[in-house]
């Protein structure tokens, strides 16, 4: 909601270079210092419901166990651990929103239980191992923000050889989709180059200076912002026309940094009437499931799938396609995806998309690929 996508020297990749701290701060952790976006976390219903849910119905993982929150922001998930027998919670936060969750423990009688420690994760030190770790680290499309590092890091020095994930596995999907938003983007996109022009052509007409050097790398720039970025999104369920696909799944037990740096994956998808595709939504799941020696005893499952009544702040990622392709019941698409982080920002997102559209009988269609950004 961390560590860069590593680069390649001579065949043989290279260790990513450290993350300044102050940056990242800048970049990152402030925007959980403030109480509105807490708040805009904390009126998600869904995320809400089945983080409580999956602590309240499986007391037995938190009756008598100590507890580690990785990221409490608020301190909300703390404060469940302890109500359900917790014996204690170590709550982490790295930003000033420890000062709001220490108020909050007190508030409700929990002092004595939750102990509220401001700092990174990956600098703090603890007592005591625990038996469980809980944190919200996703984010958009599962792993943008690389919040998931943290809790990784956690896991690896504090979580006792018995202890069980909250969630405990993670899941990413991808699914063709319709959309008003691909004829939309184009349009500001036309507009945006139409008033480069006309400024261009002022400047030219008032000051005497050519910019049309400048036409085409002003061009590339308003494509990704337009095009290229991922749109966040609420999407009907109507509007995916072809088959959900799975592009990632993990046990959030052994699943390592390596494995979510660069996220590839080779799917198919059959898309389910005669329509347009616009492009691919992205969204992903979590279940809480403990683990297979201590098993939850009520599974429950977050997800940010297209909903008409269940929309989460989340929403889903949406990749535009500038220009829609006719599709008919039965065609074959078959998808590429490689994720990776950002050089300039290990928390942001790049996602190489292609795509081979094959008819129902086997004959190609069309094809493509593009990059795009998770900012």
């Amino acid at each position: 909601m961390s560590g860069r996508a590593p680069g390649t020297f001579g065949g043989v990749k290279s260790s990513p270079p450290p993350v300044d701290k102050e940056v990242d701060y800048a970049n990152y952790f402030c925007t959980y210092s403030f109480l509105y976006h807490q708040k805009d976390m904390l009126s998600d219903r869904v995320r809400m419901d089945a983080y409580y849910n999956s602590i309240f119905e499986n007391k037995h993982h938190f009756a008598g166990k100590t507890v580690l929150d990785v990221g409490t922001g608020s301190g909300i998930l703390a404060i469940w651990s302890a109500q359900a027998g917790a014996r204690k919670v170590y709550a982490v936060e790295a930003t000033s929103m420890a000062d709001h969750a220490r108020a909050l423990v007190k508030a409700n009688g929990l002092e004595d239980i939750v102990e509220v420690i401001q700092g990174s994760v990956e600098d703090i030190s603890l007592p005591e191992k625990v038996d469980v770790i809980i944190s919200e680290w996703m984010g958009y499309f599962l792993l943008r923000e690389s919040m998931f590092d943290s809790v990784i890091s956690a896991r690896d020095r504090w979580l006792k050889p018995t202890g069980v994930m909250y969630p405990s596995h993670a899941r990413m999907w991808l699914a063709p989709i319709k959309s008003t938003l691909s004829e939309r983007k184009k349009n500001d996109l036309d507009g945006a180059m139409a008033d480069w022009d006309n400024f261009s052509d002022e400047i030219k007409s008032y000051y005497g200076v050519d910019m049309s050097v400048l036409t085409k790398p002003f061009a590339l720039e308003q494509e990704k912002h337009y095009i290229q970025t991922a749109v966040w999104n609420d999407l009907n369920p109507l509007q995916v026309i072809g088959t959900p696909t799975l592009v990632k799944e993990m046990d959030c037990l052994t699943a390592t940094v390596s494995e979510i740096e660069e996220v590839r994956s080779n799917v198919t998808s059959v898309i389910n009437g005669h329509t347009t595709l616009c492009g691919f939504g992205g969204w992903f799941d979590v279940q809480f499931r403990g683990r297979k020696e201590d098993p939850a005893q009520q599974d429950i499952e977050l997800t940010t799938a297209p909903s008409e009544r269940h929309c989460t702040h989340w929403g889903q990622q949406v990749f535009i396609m500038s220009n829609p392709i006719n599709v008919e019941e039965g065609d074959n698409l078959n998808l590429g995806l490689v994720m990776s982080r950002s050089k300039e920002n290990h928390r942001l997102m790049e996602v190489e998309l292609s795509c081979e559209i094959k008819e129902a009988s086997g004959n190609p269609k069309e094809a493509f690929k593009k990059m795009y950004f998770i900012e």
